[in-house]
């Protein structure tokens, strides 16, 4: 399946968030949140009385091969049985509640949750339902509600997009990849002489094309030139290929194009 490499060694984090589901009613409701989370690494997933029962065949396919989070899944009967060893709670819900509880966002939350498991705590995000949600029972002995910043006409997520925008916030707010960067791959930067050869090469050509003929802009000329090339930071290959491309220019294809382009005129061919 796309984006699986099992020759990478998976981020999983053993201390990191329960995803507790209460009365999810289908099995592929579950596999699909099983697949989220495994994305991003969390593998404590806890089912408060699922409507069709556990294990679920239909959650297996689902999952798309996650089965270490399947595997592992432990039932329970109520939900103060599935949270009883978590020191915090968090519920995730669109409704307004008649409580007084603090409403965060999934960022705030993740900044949270990972403070508590610094000093060393158990949390616990808590779903409910898809077609109902929590009930005031359930959102009662949690810290606070997570509330998504969502268009207010259309707040409605299902129960694996839920759960992948908490778990995202999770990873993100412990992830150290930089914010932009370009894969090098097995290629070599060009050297300082490659390029010196690759500007030489160039302007050689331009002057001999009349393109740099008038000394007094000559100079500017050539150095927006260099600016523009060096900012490119070529690769010692695209600096082969690009003096290619300049000698193929001055030279019209060199004579065997010549040859092959005159014959291509003679039969019609393009």
């Amino acid at each position: 399946m796309a984006g699986t490499d099992s020759t990478q060694a998976p981020i999983l984090h053993d201390n990191g968030p329960a995803i507790i589901l209460v009365g999810a009613q289908l099995g592929e409701n579950i596999g699909k949140v099983v697949r989220a989370m495994y994305n991003f690494g969390l593998t404590d997933l806890r089912l408060v009385a699922p409507r069709d029962g556990w294990p679920n065949e239909a959650a297996w396919p689902a999952a798309a091969g996650a089965d270490v989070v399947l595997e592992n899944a432990k039932v329970y009967a109520t939900t103060a049985d599935a949270i009883q060893d978590l020191h915090h709670v968090y519920a995730t819900t669109a409704r307004m509640r008649d409580m007084v509880k603090p409403i965060i966002t999934p960022r705030k939350c993740a900044e949270v949750m990972r403070d508590r498991v610094d000093q060393g705590l158990k949390v616990g995000l808590l779903f409910g339902p898809e077609k109902a949600g929590l009930r005031n029972e359930d959102v009662a002995p949690c810290d606070a509600i997570v509330s998504v910043p969502l268009n207010p006409a259309f707040a409605s997520l299902n129960l694996a997009q839920a759960v992948v925008v908490l778990a995202y916030e999770w990873f993100q707010a412990g992830d150290q990849t930089p914010e932009s960067y370009t894969p090098t791959l097995e290629t070599t930067p060009a050297t300082g002489e490659e390029m010196q050869q690759l500007f030489d090469h160039l302007e050689g050509e331009l002057m001999e094309a009349g393109y740099l003929r008038h000394e007094k802009r000559r100079p500017t000329m050539v150095r927006n030139l260099r600016n523009m090339l060096t900012r490119a930071q070529f690769t010692q290959e695209e600096v082969r290929t690009l003096r290619g491309v300049i000698r193929s220019l001055a030279t019209g294809g060199g004579p065997e194009w010549q040859k092959e382009k005159a014959e291509k005129g003679k039969t019609g061919k393009k």
